[in-house]
């Protein structure tokens, strides 16, 4: 994918500002408003489950009382999306199902610049190619995403009657790459337009501008016009695509309202108030009264601990069943704390808020049993993934740490985990007098014999659901479950599934 005509020009030495005059946009508080129309709107439902963090003004509430568009952005700067870019996805999966039309917009062109919210250095360029294979995975895992998200809400009858009755893929949601508007505008067309119409002084007032300003690395010329081209995009979308509203976390309140003041500003030219425009309010957005876009933000998602969410012993927790599988997926929302779940099940969940609280209640006399944690990983994992993987989890999670094992099906295992580099496949003959002892270090449970005897002598090692005694013991025919599947397990976490044929 060539860089467009003015972003060889962004490709600059960083820039540094020793002073600037700080300047403060309004946030309205989310509650402002609350009660306006008719019946619980989606603001309403999203502020209920602690999705709203802050609008850009409390008109928004009237405004989403009849159809309307919204939009969010996704950065392709890796080939899947994780599960900290889930709530965006929600939030336009939650307009879709209030009937409202949702466009989810893949950074093409964006993705060569890369946005500075929210991060201390400027991030690695990417090449051509790994752009345009990381905008083609996301894109076809987004549409997966909206039309499993179809699926799992009409499952649910949570999705409108028209909708329902309409035959596109996704609920209609519409995926669209920036690229595709950005790559013929010139350098001298984007200044006489959107730069034209921008203000330096708001600019170097935005937090993702002035943190890296105050830093040692500084800010790139390419990153401090990023807004821009984010501002840019809304613009088109509102002018093409009738797009009223713009979501995205915390961090993109600047970007966002970047986009709302040059759609203010470009309409005003339009109407021949070019002069006027221009001077109005410069350093913030003009009378709400005329409100012709709005934003909404979502909150930056944190565990109880304060840790970043989306983290799974270090490691991201991918979209991609290829990169993180069904059941590592369905592993880490059950690990939810139980300081987290409830906020959890609100925000990842379509469940009644009702059925939530009945959920806690419960759960406070039966604490062990980690319903709620249960929920959550059943229903995020529907969600994105589709009921076939989530049967797979369940049996991943039956054979890895359930007592009920003799109870499986040979072929939900050989399903569950083929491809998993703790599944084994061999002939009986393999198996046929081997000491267990010997069998767990062959499968990679222990390092050498002497270890593997240390936890046999300590209870530490089983073979299906029984504690080995004895290292010399083999495995019999009658062991096998289902007559194909053994479990060799050393604790709780590692285990060897073997698959006799």
């Amino acid at each position: 994918m060539p860089l467009l005509p003015f972003q060889t020009l962004f490709r600059a030495r960083s820039v540094s500002c020793r002073s600037l005059r700080v300047i403060r946009r309004g946030i309205y508080d989310a509650s402002e408003g609350k009660g306006k129309g008719k019946g619980k709107n989606v603001i309403d439902e999203l502020e209920q489950r602690g999705f709203v963090a802050a609008l850009t003004s409390p008109k928004l509430r009237i405004h989403v009382q009849s159809p309307t568009t919204i939009y969010a952005g996704v950065d392709p700067s890796a080939s899947s999306l994780h599960v900290g870019n889930l709530l965006p996805l929600l939030g336009l999966l939650h307009f879709q199902a209030k009937g409202h039309q949702s466009i989810c917009l893949i950074g093409g062109a964006t993705g060569s610049i890369g946005d500075p919210s929210g991060r201390s250095t400027e991030r690695k360029s990417l090449s051509s190619d790994e752009l345009a294979h990381n905008v083609s995975g996301i894109t076809s895992q987004v549409h997966r995403f909206f039309s499993r998200g179809e699926a799992y809400l009409s499952q649910r009858g949570i999705v409108p009657s028209h909708q329902k009755e309409e035959k596109t893929v996704g609920m209609g949601v519409k995926v669209l790459d920036n690229y595709d508007w950005t790559k013929g505008v010139s350098l001298l067309d984007f200044l006489r337009t959107v730069g034209k119409a921008a203000r330096v002084s708001v600019m170097l007032s935005r937090d993702s501008v002035k943190n890296r300003l105050s830093s040692d690395s500084g800010i790139s010329y390419t990153e401090f016009t990023y807004q821009l081209l984010q501002a840019f995009d809304f613009s088109h979308l509102y002018d093409s695509h009738n797009c009223r509203i713009q979501l995205g976390g915390s961090d993109q309140w600047g970007n966002i309202v970047a986009g709302i003041d040059l759609i203010k500003r470009l309409k005003g030219q339009g109407q021949g108030q070019e002069e006027v425009k221009a001077n109005e309010e410069q350093d913030g957005l003009r009378d709400e009264e005329d409100d012709t876009a709005f934003g909404l933000t979502i909150p930056l998602l944190t565990t109880s601990t304060g840790e970043k969410f989306g983290k799974s012993a270090g490691n991201a927790v991918w979209l991609d069943e290829r990169r993180t599988s069904a059941a590592e997926f369905y592993q880490f929302f059950l690990r939810t704390t139980d300081e987290d779940v409830e906020k959890y099940l609100k925000l990842f969940t379509f469940l009644p808020l009702e059925e939530i609280n009945s959920v806690m209640r419960d759960h406070q006399s039966a604490k062990s049993e980690r319903d709620p944690q249960k929920l959550l990983a059943r229903e995020v994992t529907e969600l994105v993934h589709g009921p076939e993987a989530l049967s797979r989890a369940l049996t991943a999670a039956q054979v890895l740490y359930s007592t009920n094992a003799n109870s499986l099906k040979s072929a939900d295992v050989l399903a569950a985990f083929e491809g998993d580099n703790r599944f084994h496949r061999v002939s009986y003959d393999q198996l046929d007098n081997i000491g267990i002892a010997k069998l767990a270090v062959q499968f990679g449970l222990c390092t050498s014999r002497g270890e593997a005897n240390r936890l046999i002598s300590n209870s530490a090692m089983g073979l299906n659901e029984r504690r080995i005694s004895d290292p010399k013991e083999t495995v019999k025919q009658s062991d096998l479950i289902d007559g194909h599947i053994i479990i060799l397990r050393v604790g709780t976490k590692r285990q060897a599934i073997l698959y006799v044929d």
